[in-house]
């Protein structure tokens, strides 16, 4: 019997993210996603900070971070964080880092 595909996410609003299973191109549609995948395990999330106009990430990592509070984080093998925004990116890894998501910077 094969092995199940990875789930890999990616919330971006203009990548194409090849590895990526389903893409997010908004905040809003980012935290659908997520939602949509609460209770399976996510083998990579890939985050961008910016999201096109006044939208970033941001809701996204407030989620996640309600969720690790409330003891019932996302099970997310690892968190890429891939944004030409440097300090964007970094608020992103301190605080999802704080909640013990393993976060790594990347490039996508």
């Amino acid at each position: 019997m094969a092995a199940p595909a990875p789930v890999v996410l990616g919330i971006d609003d203009l990548r194409s993210l090849p590895r990526a299973t389903r893409i997010a191109r908004t905040s809003r549609e980012g935290i659908q996603l997520l939602q949509e995948h609460r209770d399976s395990f996510i083998d990579e999330l890939w985050l961008d900070h910016d999201l096109g106009g006044d939208d970033t990430i941001m809701p996204v990592v407030t989620l996640m971070e309600e969720a690790a509070f409330n003891g019932r984080p996302f099970q997310i093998g690892t968190v890429f964080v891939h944004s030409a925004n440097p300090i964007g990116a970094e608020t992103v890894v301190r605080s999802l880092t704080r909640w013990n998501y393993q976060v790594r910077r990347a490039t996508a």
